[in-house]
């Protein structure tokens, strides 16, 4: 095991990172606006109006987030800012009891943070859901009964053979304004868009958002369909029609939908068909259990899925991944192995955003479609390690480099504390890293920041993913699928590296056998199976602020393929030009492009700038050569290069010397 004797504290370096993340509360359908009156007669309006409800859910009462000043409610309508309840959509009576609304508005607070739907009327008086009596998510409609009926119960009439192009109405809860009635024209039909099952009724009256699950009525005030959706392109909506509703069979839960499922290491689509039932009636605790267990269990089946049908392509095993296997990752910002467009895996290094935190610390953040990928260095005083076991003072400092906001009105307020997780549990990825998932509730947008976190010795680097309504199974399952594909380096001070090497638990497995040793002053040791080396104060300074960084790589090791140590860096302190290193290289196989080839040929051969000379690159002059004596009659499976870096100022003889020290006592058992 790795071990570290010293009797110093902590101090580190400096650096930053930024993070894009915009929150904003979910509209639920949307519609073309439309001015025109409605002309349904008076006596009509009123029995419409008594028969459509809201579908609200209650704000939550305590909000564990703290904001960079206080929120500007007085930006929001004073009906929504003074409202106990979000207004989520639309629903109505059919006679008998029962009620219709559109299955995705029961579907976002399926599983999600702000409890249970009700109904309320224009009277403000509030009804609880009794039980789910038919649900098709395919078709996007819920048939449901109440707690209680309302005192005065109005149900509409139905007309399941309306007339084309003859005048057709919405009613609904138009932008949280109460019930709205407004005209347009049944236009068409047109076929559902997966494999034409049924038909869709398209319309041309106004929907806005809320007004999802409404009713569609004729010029009688008879529903002909359920109000579900904008057309994308014009300004048509879609309605399923009332009938559809009335025919499907009752005490039964349907799903037939098409689902893709994607990960952003490669383009490739999975699309898996959910096709579950279930026998109803239900209370919505129970059917929101059952759905959200379901909808977990095809999303699980769909990533196993996408990833199972390219095994023989996908890294490490598949064509294209000895780009990879023959490269060690020397970056300190992390990426992702990716499969680009020829097939090639690659170490995808995304475009960081830097900002400074505070006192030396930063975070490195980018954004690769919905993941973040962040390596957050914690700053000068806080010991990394203490954030470990205190997941809301670790987010307090990500969000720091992160732009994770609530919008209110026109204006967007930064989030600066999430407090503690609702979930916080371990988890091994592929390699034998431990990495920590945690998930923060985001109950202003029904959400949930989802966060897998591992745990380096200078902080953390994180894969993060946002959610909107419902329970966050994908989002954790697709975090932990990608952690496997994650390329990193470790580094921080010795100070740093005693505390996370103290700590064991962190340790990850390609470090495990080998062992670190610091006297602060005097020497730095480190050993492993193939590599030893000593840096004394003669080649950099050993030091609390010393920095000391371990590369890896993914090898094939006795028919696996392992991620194992290939590169150690030591520096006085983390922005210091000088650097002492020696670096691992495999052997080129059938699959190595050109260009490692010739970089294999000219180290074997040591051929400039691998014969001892040294030579300027990027404002800073190099000195290397590799370990033992060249040899034209063998074959290497492996070489180790060891280097000297320091100001472009430095002589050739002191260079050479530099180097000539650092290889004196180092050993290599690898060949």
């Amino acid at each position: 095991m790795l071990s570290f004797s010293s009797t110093h504290r902590p101090t580190s370096p400096r650096v930053p990172g930024i993070l894009l993340i915009c929150a904003s509360l979910l509209c639920l359908a949307w519609g073309a606006h439309d001015a025109r009156a409605a002309s349904l007669s008076p006596s009509l309006q009123r029995k419409v109006a008594a028969a459509t409800f809201e579908v609200v859910a209650a704000k939550p009462v305590d909000d564990p987030l703290t904001y960079e000043k206080p929120l500007p409610l007085d930006l929001l309508p004073y009906r929504e800012r003074t409202d106990k309840y979000y207004s989520i959509g639309t629903a109505f009576a059919i006679g008998n009891g029962r009620y219709v609304t559109a299955a995705h508005v029961f579907g976002f607070l399926t599983g999600g943070l702000w409890g249970e739907p009700l109904l309320r009327d224009s009277g403000g008086n509030l009804y609880p859901i009794a039980q789910i009596e038919k649900f098709s998510e395919h078709e996007d409609f819920v048939v449901f009964t109440l707690a209680r009926e309302p005192a005065h119960s109005v149900a509409l009439d139905v007309d399941t053979k309306p007339t084309l192009n003859e005048p057709v109405y919405t009613a609904g809860n138009a932008l949280g304004e109460g019930v709205v009635i407004r005209d347009g024209l049944y236009t068409s039909n047109t076929p559902e868009d997966e494999n034409g099952r049924w038909e869709w009724i398209r319309f041309s009256a106004a929907a806005s958002p809320g007004n999802s699950g409404g009713p569609l009525l004729d010029g009688d005030g008879k529903v002909i369909g359920v109000v579900l959706m904008k057309s994308p392109n014009e300004n048509l909506n879609y309605a399923v029609s009332i009938k559809q509703v009335l025919d499907a069979p009752d005490r039964l839960a349907r799903i037939d939908k098409r689902q893709e499922i994607r990960l952003a290491i490669f383009d490739k689509v999975k699309a898996v068909q959910f096709k579950q039932e279930f026998a109803l009636p239900k209370s919505f605790g129970e059917f929101s259990a059952t759905l959200s267990s379901l909808r977990n269990e095809i999303q699980l089946r769909g990533i196993g899925e996408l990833i199972a049908d390219d095994a023989d392509s996908i890294f490490p095993r598949g064509h294209g991944s000895d780009n990879v296997l023959h490269r060690t990752y020397e970056h300190f910002a992390p990426a992702l192995v990716t499969r680009g467009r020829n097939g090639t895996w690659v170490f995808n290094e995304p475009h960081q955003e830097n900002i400074v935190i505070d006192r030396g610390g930063w975070a490195d953040t980018a954004i690769i479609g919905r993941l973040v990928l962040q390596h957050l260095h914690a700053p000068d005083g806080v010991d990394p390690t203490t954030l470990y076991d205190d997941p809301a003072a670790y987010m307090r400092l990500a969000l720091k480099g992160m732009f994770l906001t609530r919008q209110v009105g026109t204006e967007s307020v930064k989030i600066t504390s999430l407090g503690k997780p609702a979930q916080d549990s371990a988890f091994t990825d592929a390699w034998g890293r431990r990495w920590q998932l945690r998930v923060w509730p985001l109950a202003f947008i029904n959400g949930n920041l989802v966060s897998l976190d591992l745990p380096v010795p200078d902080g953390y680097v994180s894969l993060r993913m946002q959610t909107m309504g419902g329970v966050p199974s994908f989002e954790v399952a697709s975090l932990r699928a990608l952690a496997d594909f994650v390329a990193v380096s470790y580094g921080g001070t010795l100070a740093q590296w005693q505390a996370f090497l103290n700590l064991k638990t962190w340790t990850p497995p390609a470090l495990s056998s080998s062992s670190l040793h610091v006297e602060y002053g005097r020497v730095l040791n480190f050993q492993s199976a193939p590599l030893a080396f000593s840096v004394t104060p003669d080649l950099e300074k050993i030091a609390p602020e010393s920095f000391l960084r371990f590369d890896f790589g993914f090898y094939p090791e006795a028919g696996k393929i392992a991620w194992g140590l290939a590169d150690v860096a030591v520096r006085g302190e983390r922005e210091d030009k000088t650097e002492v290193g020696a670096y691992r290289y495999r052997a080129p196989d059938a699959d190595s492009d050109d260009g490692y080839r010739r970089n294999w040929e000219k180290r074997l051969h040591r051929e400039h700038p691998f014969d001892a000379v040294a030579a300027e690159e990027k404002d800073r002059l190099y000195i290397r050569t590799n370990y033992g004596k060249a040899d034209a009659t063998t074959q290497p499976d492996v070489l180790y290069t060891f280097v000297y870096r320091a100001d472009t100022g430095t002589p050739q003889d002191v260079m050479k010397k530099k180097l000539d020290l650092f290889m004196k006592d180092a050993r290599v058992t690898e060949h």
